[in-house]
């Protein structure tokens, strides 16, 4: 399934003061802006919301990613299984 993480790659965090998070394992940047970042990472979708959020260090080849700004939380969401009614209920 495309939307499925890539589990082999390693995966990191490090939040600094709740101003700067360095990510790793990242394969994709879906959206940012000042309030909401959303990546693709070996985890899963990683979103980080926030104050005054900015993409300081960009780096897909390497998979890497800096955001500074306030970061108020920290979540992940599992991939949404596609398909018809019957493969999500019974998938």
């Amino acid at each position: 399934m495309p939307n499925e993480p890539n589990r082999t790659l390693p995966h990191e965090l490090r939040l600094d003061n709740r101003s700067k998070l360095s990510v790793s394992g990242v394969s994709e940047v879906e959206s940012f802006d000042e309030t909401t970042v959303v990546l693709h990472t070996a985890r899963g979708v990683l979103i980080i919301r926030g104050e005054n959020l900015h993409l300081q260090t960009l780096s897909i080849d390497g998979g890497q990613v800096a955001v500074s700004g306030t970061i108020d939380s920290l979540s992940y969401e599992e991939p949404q299984k596609t398909g018809g009614f019957f493969r999500r209920l019974f998938g």
